[in-house]
This record gives C-alpha cells, sequence and structure tokens, in this order.
C-alpha cells in the first residue's frame, strides 16, 4: 500500500456566492476525503467565506457555518472558486485576505473564472493562468500583464496554479497530489475514483470530437497496447504500425484527439513510470532510465526537472516512501 508523507498540509477553499458546487465537491473528494488506502487523509480541508452562510449556484442550496476569512492566515493553499458573475467586484475584504496569503508564501488555486478573483487581487501579474475558453477574451482585455492560455487543461506556475474549469478540476487537484505526495499516490487515489490518472495539463480543453471508443477507431487500443510496452524500445513508427495508420496520420489524430504528439504523449508515461521506480525503488539512475524507457540518466534527468521541476536525487529524496 503506498504510504503518504508524514506532513498533512493546510488547504483552505474560499467559497464565493453562486460558485459550481461541482468543481469544490471535486476537490473536495481528492484532497479532503480520509483515505485509508494511502495512510489517511492527504490534506486539512476547511471552507470559509466573507459570510457564514452561502448560497451555491442557482440557490440549489445554501452552504452554512463556513469558517470566516482568518482561515486563510495559515493555510498552505488556497483555493478560489469559479465566479458566477465575473463583472461584480468582489469585495476588498476578500481580495486583500487572499494577496495576504499569498504574499505570505501560500499557494495559490484558481478553479475556471477564479481566475479573475486572483487577477483582481493582484497576484497575477506577469504570470501564466488558464479558465475556461469562454471567459479568455474578457479576461485578456481586462488583465493583459497575466500571459493567457486558454487551450490547455490546466496551468502549474509554481505557487500559482489555475484550472479550465468543470471536470478539469480533477485533472489539477489529482496533479497537486502528484506534486504534493508522489505518483504512486496520485495514481491510488485516481484509482479509487475510477477516473484518468494522468491527462497532461497541457492538453486541450476542447476537442472537436471524443476520443473514440476501440470499436470505433484503432487509436484508443494503440494507446493501450503502447502503455503496455512504453517502457521498451517502442516508437512512433511502432504505434503507427499497431494503429494501422501512417506516422503523419497518427500525429493528426494525436493533435486532434489528446492535444500533444505521439513522442510528447510517450515521454510523458515513461515518466511516469520513471516515478514510480523512483519511490519504490533503490534502483540507479540509470538503471531507472533503462526500465522506464527514457534510456540514459541524463535524458531522464532531463525529462523528469520537465515534468516535475526535481532531479531524479531530489525527487527521490522527496517522494521516496
Amino acid at each position: 500500500m503506498p504510504q503518504q508523507s508524514s506532513r498533512v498540509r493546510r488547504v483552505v477553499a474560499l467559497v464565493d456566492e453562486g460558485s459550481n458546487p461541482f468543481e469544490l465537491a471535486c476537490l473536495t473528494e481528492v484532497l479532503g476525503i480520509d483515505r485509508p488506502e494511502v495512510g489517511g487523509l492527504l490534506y486539512d480541508v476547511q471552507l470559509c467565506a466573507r459570510e457564514p452562510t452561502v448560497p451555491m449556484r442557482q440557490g440549489f442550496f445554501a452552504m452554512t457555518g463556513i469558517a470566516g476569512l482568518s482561515a486563510l492566515d495559515d493555510a498552505d493553499t488556497v483555493i478560489v472558486p469559479n465566479r458566477p458573475d465575473t463583472d461584480t467586484p468582489h469585495h476588498p475584504d476578500v481580495l486583500h485576505a487572499i494577496r495576504g496569503a499569498h504574499e505570505r508564501g501560500a499557494r495559490m488555486i484558481g478553479m475556471c473564472s477564479g481566475a479573475f478573483t486572483l487577477a483582481d487581487a493582484g497576484v497575477l501579474d506577469g504570470r501564466r493562468a488558464t479558465m475556461h475558453w469562454q471567459w479568455a477574451d474578457e479576461f485578456r482585455d481586462r488583465f493583459p500583464r497575466v500571459v493567457v492560455d486558454d487551450a490547455v487543461l490546466f496551468v502549474d506556475d509554481g505557487d500559482i496554479l489555475t484550472a479550465a474549469g468543470s471536470a478539469a478540476a480533477l485533472d489539477l487537484a489529482l496533479h497537486v497530489v502528484r506534486r504534493d505526495h508522489g505518483a504512486e499516490i496520485a495514481a491510488a487515489v485516481a484509482r479509487r475514483l475510477v477516473f484518468p490518472g494522468h491527462r497532461p495539463g497541457g492538453q486541450r480543453q476542447f476537442v472537436e470530437r471524443p476520443i473514440p471508443k476501440e470499436a470505433e477507431s484503432p487509436l484508443a487500443g494503440a494507446l493501450t497496447w503502447a502503455e503496455h510496452h512504453a517502457t521498451g524500445p517502442l516508437t512512433v513508427a511502432d504505434i503507427a504500425t499497431r494503429a494501422a495508420m501512417s506516422p503523419a496520420t497518427l500525429h493528426r489524430r494525436f493533435r486532434a484527439e489528446l492535444g500533444c504528439t505521439p513522442n510528447q504523449w510517450l515521454t510523458a508515461v515513461r515518466v511516469e513510470h520513471a516515478r514510480r521506480l523512483l519511490e519504490r525503488t533503490d534502483l540507479a539512475v540509470d538503471q531507472i532510465a533503462h526500465r522506464s524507457g527514457l534510456g540514459t540518466a541524463a535524458n531522464l534527468r532531463t525529462r523528469l526537472v520537465e515534468h516535475t521541476g526535481l532531479t531524479p536525487t531530489a525527487y527521490r529524496r522527496t517522494f521516496a516512501a
């Protein structure tokens, strides 16, 4: 059984009037539920708001007994949900609390149009961010100093993370678990949720047609096959052959359906395998590079830094069981 790290981080979600409860539910389910399969609670999660009672979207229900804004004072991570009306300014107390938490060093997470709240608080200037594609043009007009990428599921910009909204809340929450507790813990949580454990943040928000089922297209079956063979000498040409299409057609299908190239996808799968080996074994880095399909220790080091910001030694020190 994979075990969590000893420190339980404190997460506080700022509840906004009219917010979509789905995103808060996703975050609570991933971050706040006691999980015996990984050793217990991953995070200490609390909700806060300016008022003790907050009506949720369309008045479906109200949340009561919520903590005040002072809960943000000692939060390790602050989550800002979507805003139903991006034109209505927040109360200065809310913006002041967000700004103070960020200045103190708390990690900030904006969900969907919650990026507007972070920008209003002044913490996104010069930073990368995403939000639901329908808000992107308005956001660019109002906050020209923020670098907007509205074509991705989520953006990890170090101490500030933003997600496109709705189901992307699950992707970002699992990414946070992976970043804080390692790939093995994140995979265990994803399995419990019956949710894909690895949808890269760079995957496109909007797909013109759904990813085909195996009965409809050879691509889905080829991906499953490739995942099982990724640690060997697998090439893009091998995947194309398995999918019964030319390499050029395979590239087009990957771009249209996954928002990345076959090489990018294959590298991400191999890095994920390398992360698990770093967490669960004492193998040398060159052995892990070979077993994960990344070839050399230098390539493993380069790819791991690209995906996690950590060298193999630092990653193992942080996440080894």
